[in-house]
Parts: C-alpha cells; sequence; structure tokens
C-alpha cells in the first residue's frame, strides 16, 4: 500500500511524498528544510527514508531546498538534463546539486528508482523543461502534472491509465483577468505555457479518466486568482456536464497550498 502526502502545493513552496513499506520519494522539494522536517515528524516519517528525489521543473518553488536537502541526506535527484542546468543556472537555489547526486532522465523512457517504475511525460510550462510523471508500485498508479500550460495529446495516455491523480487547476480565468497583475504577468498566466484553469482541469478530467481512476486531487492553487471552494465546485460543474458524479465516481480533493494534505493510502483493492 502507498502512502501520499502533499507538503505544500502552490507558489509558496511544491513537495509531494509517495512511500512503499521500504521505500520513498519526494517529488519537488520547493520548501524549507525545517518545515518539511517537522511536518514529517508529525505525520510519522522521516526524511532520512526518502532515497528519491523527483523534479518537474527548475522554478525556484519547486527545486528550493533540492540541493540542500541531497547534500544533507545524500539522495540522488532525478531529473531531464534541461532541468539540471537550469537548476544550475536558478540563483535562488544557493546549495546545488552536486554532480554524484545527478541523475538524468529522458522523457517517454521509463526506467526503475528503487521500488518505484517511473515515467516522465511531456508538459508544457514555461520553464528550461517540464515533465509530469506516472509512478508505479505495488499495483498502483500514481500520476502528477502541475505547472501545465494546456492539456497535449502525450499527456492525455497518463491521465487514463492514473488510479490516482494530482492535477493542477491554478486559476479561476475571470479572475485573472479582473484582477490586480500587470498585464504580462496576466497574459503569461493564461497562455499555452503558462498555468491549467480550473476548467481546464475539469475538461481534462472529464475527457480522459477512466473507471479504474479512484481519487484526483487538484493542486497548484493560486492565492491571488483561486479558491479551494470555487476550484472544487467548477471542476464537479465540468464532471457533472458529461456525467462523472463527484464524490460517487470519483474521489476530488484540493490540496493545500502551504500547509501539508494527507495522509492517504492509495491501494488497488
Amino acid at each position: 500500500m502507498l502512502k501520499f502526502i502533499s507538503f505544500g502545493s502552490g507558489s509558496s513552496g511544491n513537495c509531494y511524498y509517495l512511500a512503499t513499506a521500504n521505500d520513498a520519494l519526494l517529488i519537488d522539494i520547493g520548501v524549507g528544510l525545517r518545515g518539511l522536517k517537522k511536518n514529517c515528524k508529525d505525520y510519522g516519517c522521516s526524511l532520512s527514508d526518502v532515497h528519491h528525489v523527483l523534479i518537474t521543473h527548475d522554478h525556484a518553488d519547486h527545486i528550493k531546498s533540492v540541493g540542500s536537502f541531497s547534500h544533507d541526506y545524500g539522495v540522488p535527484v532525478y531529473a531531464t538534463q534541461e532541468v539540471h542546468q537550469g537548476i544550475n543556472r536558478n540563483y535562488c537555489i544557493t546549495k546545488k546539486i552536486a554532480p554524484e547526486f545527478t541523475r538524468l532522465i529522458e522523457k517517454g523512457k521509463t526506467i526503475q528508482i528503487g521500488e518505484f517504475r517511473v515515467t516522465p511525460f511531456e508538459v508544457p510550462h514555461d520553464s528550461s523543461d517540464n515533465v509530469g510523471y506516472m509512478i508505479e508500485a505495488e499495483g498502483v498508479t500514481f500520476c502528477i502534472i502541475t505547472d501545465a500550460g494546456r492539456v497535449t495529446d502525450g499527456m492525455k495516455p497518463y491521465i487514463s491509465r492514473a488510479n490516482y491523480l494530482v492535477l493542477e487547476a491554478n486559476h479561476d480565468v475571470e479572475m485573472v483577468q479582473n484582477g490586480p497583475y500587470p498585464q504580462f504577468l496576466k497574459e503569461r498566466i493564461l497562455s499555452q505555457t503558462g498555468h491549467l484553469n480550473n476548467r481546464e482541469s475539469g475538461e481534462a478530467l472529464a475527457e480522459n479518466m477512466t473507471e479504474q481512476l479512484r481519487h484526483v486531487w487538484l493542486c497548484h492553487l493560486s492565492e491571488e486568482n483561486n479558491h479551494p471552494e470555487l476550484a472544487r465546485k467548477t471542476v464537479e460543474s465540468v464532471l457533472r456536464s458529461y456525467g462523472i458524479i463527484a464524490g460517487k465516481d470519483i474521489q476530488l480533493e484540493v490540496l493545500k497550498r502551504t500547509t501539508p494534505t494527507g495522509p492517504y493510502e492509495l491501494a488497488i483493492e
């Protein structure tokens, strides 16, 4: 049985924990190590149990502490070559990943990482590079898609294969358009390499989910341009228009931005 915890999901910092009985990994480490260590202890796990780190892309809210964590715990970090290069260029990351802990992955190529079978896939975003991950372990298929400007044909099969899915629902379009952000930032968010809005997330789910999808968590909500209840209700409304009832056909939740969400036990009965 897999355990899943979100230790932060949003522009203040992203970090996700996935564990089997004997192995654990982190997806992104954009939160502070001190807080992460405390939260792990509060949830009955330890950072010393983490043996692998997967990075989606090189924006600071996803990589803030990855170099320090890798150094302090001697843990390898997996990312595409472009993402590793972006981490090395990022001035926000004072502690870089040492060469001996650098591991390269390629989009579309499945690799075994400890007890996890990991497939990275392309996700469009305005970073050096960006991937989603399909992770298989103990008979469960877990998928994460964050910081996505749009849902491409290449991403859809991974949604269809998921038993458990973390999917971005970053903003409400009207809130962005009518909000205080400067025009260039509004255009970036709404662009094809920006972020998924609530309705797009609902449509991506409705059009690609299968009966094997058990649970969906909406992630990376904007503090200024969204609200957890608005995101959930919008996605629920879109699903309902396709005849899919949240709470009955799938479980739908929103991940907290700055505090942990979980833990969840992921299993196929």
